[in-house]
């Protein structure tokens, strides 16, 4: 009869323990999903050039940061910054995403990871590729991207 006790809290424990993380896992990983759906999103409205519409996956606010070949903060410098140097359709090219890795650091805040490529003709400014580190918030509009680290590796010359 002891056994059958024993084991009888063995598996309440097991079945208490469990279920815990199996919802949180659930959790992240649809937190994930609206995350990478916001980066799809972004990838669609670039593609179509749409800056405006592509600028809303980030946060409209002059706290947001920006890591690149300068550190920049503030959602308007950043349109502003995307017009400049992005403003017509050749220069905007065709854009992707791969190697994506969404880390959900707590309820309110996750990282993501990547690779991006840029398609672009030679009079766009040519093809760009690199890497980005996103801190994304979730804020009442959903998911928004608050921290932008992106790296594009300088172009190779011939010697």
């Amino acid at each position: 009869m002891r056994i059958v006790r024993v084991v009888a809290v063995m598996v309440f424990a097991l079945i208490v323990f469990s279920v815990p993380s199996m919802l949180l896992g659930q959790a992240a990983a649809k937190e994930s999903q609206a995350i990478r759906a916001v980066l799809d999103k972004q990838v669609e409205d670039w593609n179509r050039g749409d800056l405006e519409t592509f600028a809303a996956g980030y946060k409209n606010s002059p706290d947001i940061l920006f890591i690149g070949s300068k550190i920049s903060r503030g959602y308007a410098q950043m349109v502003e910054t995307y017009r400049r140097n992005y403003g017509t359709k050749e220069k905007m090219g065709t854009l992707s995403f791969s190697e994506l890795e969404v880390q959900p650091l707590d309820e309110k805040f996750a990282t993501v990871t990547g690779h991006f490529h840029l398609e672009r003709t030679a009079a766009g400014g040519g093809n760009s590729d690199g890497h980005f580190l996103l801190v994304f918030e979730k804020t009442p509009d959903g998911w928004k991207i608050v921290r932008d680290d992106t790296t594009v590796p300088p172009k190779k010359t011939c010697d």
